[in-house]
């Protein structure tokens, strides 16, 4: 071929490569003109009593959610009152008045996290952050009428939505909602966990994180059992029964509101950047670990009612006594009949006994029954696990090993996934240890 004709076989050939070039370009600047931008991870962060406890600690909160939202996230924080604080109030209502009134209780309990959001609004804003603080009628979160211990019914999180829209971090007081009526109400002790998973779920966040002051959960409270060790998944029933029964790292209700609606959450500390524990619906591995972890409840109280008449519909009008003055109750043994009458036995938060023994008064006089005796000074022992389902001999060796060390076992309750003795509190932390040694969970 000679150059004339090389060179025009070069020029047509470079002239269909740079159409083709032209062509796909176009083709790109189409796909990426229509193309729908990446949508920003919605995360919800809930802080702690401690983890806020001090200007300070409010300063490191603001750093870490700053790191956050660094990272191309939207961010809503839910944050608990300041350490402490809650208790005092309470003393402060107790000198005014022995037995105050459960709807003012709420009205004043409300002001600790509505003081915590102003405060690191104003923590973000240092750091050169948009912040909103909302309480939680503000936030849209409507519950019962049920005073110091409501029910959340609905969330409506429109506001929520807006801000964040608006660039805001929103940070949302924990703890509390409004009622129908418009009056404030809270959410129990450990309320702001509860706040957290149903703001989750109501806004559809991609991760819910709670942090606390520990690293996540352990096989046992690690300030009482040196050796426990830190799970890295636990199932929503596991951890459930956990914290009903005394791990004080998550409020019950929350994790009950978690399991409902799938919102899986990680238990972390706010301390260090340390992974945390992960709560999530069951999988076939978890079963092959027979006991998660041992729990001990040293807030209980025992109620004896003698003299019970032995018959129909007696315990009915005693429990719905105690379910209407809003009271739950754990564990219940009725001893075996004898002349006519019987003893009935619970147990029962220990800061509800006086609610339960007034409610109970006008209906153990109606039947007829003998006196009410309340014990304190007692704790609850637990272990849990969903392996216990498919495993035996779990029962025996708890039982086993308390009774070498010479501990007594006063009531006993089962379920699928646990076993829990009522024993004498004094011996409570040891009991702990022997039980978690028992069943080598160090």
């Amino acid at each position: 071929m000679d150059d004339k004709r090389r060179a025009a076989l070069l020029c047509r050939l470079g002239v269909i490569v740079g159409r083709r070039f032209v062509e796909s370009l176009l083709l790109f600047g189409r796909v990426f003109r229509h193309k729908k931008p990446l949508r920003m991870k919605l995360i919800v962060q809930k802080y702690g009593g401690t983890s806020v406890a001090n200007p300070g600690r409010i300063k490191n909160v603001a750093q870490r959610v700053r790191e956050t939202c660094a990272q191309g996230n939207q961010v809503v924080v839910v944050v608990s009152a300041m350490s402490g604080v809650t208790d005092g109030l309470i003393k402060l209502a107790r000198e005014v008045h022995p037995a105050p009134d459960d709807r003012e209780m709420d009205m004043m309990l409300a002001t600790g996290e509505q003081t915590t959001i102003a405060l690191m609004a104003m923590a973000l804003h240092g750091l050169g952050l948009k912040a909103v603080s909302l309480t939680g009628a503000q936030a849209g979160i409507v519950t019962d009428g049920v005073h110091t211990k409501a029910k959340i019914v609905n969330i409506t999180p429109k506001r929520v939505h807006e801000m964040l829209d608006a660039g805001n971090v929103v940070i949302v007081a924990g703890f509390q909602g409004v009622d129908n009526a418009g009056a404030i109400t809270t959410l129990g002790r450990g309320g702001s966990d509860l706040t957290a998973i149903a703001l989750a779920a109501a806004l559809k966040a991609d991760l819910c994180e709670i942090y606390t002051d520990v690293d996540g959960v352990y096989t046992a409270d690690p300030r009482l059992v040196k050796n426990a060790k830190k799970l890295e998944e636990i199932s929503y029933d596991e951890m459930l029964e956990m914290a009903s029964l005394g791990a004080k790292v998550m409020q019950s209700r929350s994790v009950e509101f978690a399991k409902k609606f799938k919102v899986p959450f990680s238990v972390r500390s706010s301390m260090n950047n340390n992974p945390g524990t992960l709560v999530k619906e069951e999988t076939r591995k978890m079963e092959d670990v027979v006991i998660r972890g041992v729990t001990v409840d040293k807030n209980q109280a025992k109620v004896t009612i003698a003299q019970v008449p032995d018959k129909p519909g007696m315990a009915a009008q005693v429990f719905k006594a105690i379910a209407d003055a809003n009271v739950n109750v754990d564990m219940i043994v009725q001893n075996v009949s004898a002349s006519g009458h019987t003893d009935l036995t619970f147990t029962l938060a220990k800061d509800e006994v006086p609610r339960a023994r007034r409610a109970l008064e006008p209906v153990l006089r109606e039947m007829g029954a003998g006196g009410v005796a309340c014990t304190e000074g007692i704790a609850k022992l637990s272990v849990v696990g969903i392996g216990m389902r498919s495993h035996c001999g779990v029962a025996a060796g708890m039982f086993d090993a308390l009774a070498a060390e010479k501990i007594n076992i006063q009531m006993i309750s089962t379920s699928e996934i646990k076993i829990s003795v009522v024993i004498d509190g004094a011996q409570a932390d040891r009991a702990m240890n022997i039980v978690h040694a028992k069943f080598g969970l160090g």
